[in-house]
């Protein structure tokens, strides 16, 4: 995903920055991370708060399979509805409970 598109997209919370990690980006406001960019996916933080809500909407955390046991992973974060990445009044919605969760979980 293209910075400048993300930055467009992200812009109803205000100004973000954007840290390449792990082949893509992490997303940040004021040094908070809320959301990651990986192989072209868009990924918003989520914790309990959010979960049920982010699952109605479709959105599906992300997991991966441990080396160690070979077992899923959930990672705290969940895939972008495809809706929300051509609509930035609903991205600004998903930000800001992203944003949200990821202040909760660094307190």
């Amino acid at each position: 995903m293209d910075q400048d598109y993300l930055r467009d997209l992200f812009a109803g919370i205000g100004p973000i920055s954007l840290r390449r990690m792990f082949g893509g980006y992490g997303i940040y406001q004021d040094g908070t991370i809320f959301a990651v960019v990986l192989r072209d996916q868009l990924l918003l933080k989520g914790d309990a708060e959010v979960a049920d809500e982010y699952e109605a909407a479709g959105m599906v955390r992300w997991q991966y399979v441990g080396k160690r046991h070979g077992k899923p992973v959930a990672m705290p974060y969940w895939t972008a509805p495809e809706s929300a990445l051509d609509d930035p009044d609903e991205m600004t919605d998903l930000a800001r409970k992203a944003l949200s969760a990821a202040r909760r979980s660094a307190s």
